[in-house]
């Protein structure tokens, strides 16, 4: 009795379906979009790292602190008492000497410590850099310009690059001899870029020059439009 009813229940959903005609295909145009949106940075990031070597790890690793200490009270004198300073990485290692035909020569140890300083005001880098060196940082690297708040640009690069995908589909349907109907599928993509400016270096004479330039701001859009007759 229950096979029956399956059976029956199968060929009443057949019919229905057989009623409602074969579904016509939809027709889509895909097209893509390009934005790029420019601001100056309001923030920087740079690594800031010394390097010590010594007979032994002990005196290698108190040699390091003793520097960095040195370099982070430059840095909290300039940005602040609160200035964000974090470590990044650290790193104790012994050093070999290689003579040919004869075994490694443990000639001593390498302590690297290197921290991280984000900064707001961007006429502070070139001092900082200067009085970090001074103070005892020896691998000073990795500066890299940001925008804190970058979600109202990525979201403009997005209308824009929305509106150059819609313009592109449009053509593409025209040139079909059609028209455009409802978006069927759109999807984002985008990074964000720097690009440096010749603009006039931060800084005096006796300061370690620094170039801003803008950040950039660039996203795509894909999208999948129906195509009207």
């Amino acid at each position: 009795m229950k096979l029956f009813t399956a059976f029956a229940s199968l060929a009443f959903l057949n019919q229905a379906l057989w009623a409602q005609g074969p579904q016509s295909p939809r027709h889509v145009v895909g097209a893509s979009g390009m934005a790029t949106v420019s601001a100056k940075p309001d923030q920087a990031k740079l690594d800031i790292g010394v390097v010590t070597q010594a007979a032994t790890a002990q005196d290698a690793a108190a040699q390091n602190a003793t520097q960095v200490d040195a370099v982070l009270a430059q840095l909290r004198a300039i940005l602040g008492s609160t200035a964000d300073i974090k470590t990044i990485s650290y790193s104790l290692s012994p050093n070999y000497r290689y003579p040919q035909g004869a075994p490694p020569v443990l000639t001593g140890f390498t302590a690297s410590n290197t921290v991280e300083a984000t900064m707001s005001d961007l006429s502070l880098i070139g001092k900082t850099i200067d009085a970090a060196s001074q103070a005892g940082a020896n691998n000073v690297q990795g500066l890299r310009f940001t925008i804190q708040d970058e979600e109202p640009l990525r979201q403009q690069a997005l209308g824009l690059a929305t509106k150059q995908a819609r313009a592109h589909a449009q053509a593409i349907a025209a040139g079909l001899g059609g028209s455009l109907g409802a978006t069927v599928l759109a999807q984002e993509g985008g990074g964000v870029t720097l690009r440096t400016l010749s603009a006039a270096p931060t800084g005096g004479v006796t300061q370690t020059p620094i170039v801003t330039g803008v950040v950039e701001i660039q996203a795509t859009v894909s999208i999948q439009v129906e195509l009207l007759p």
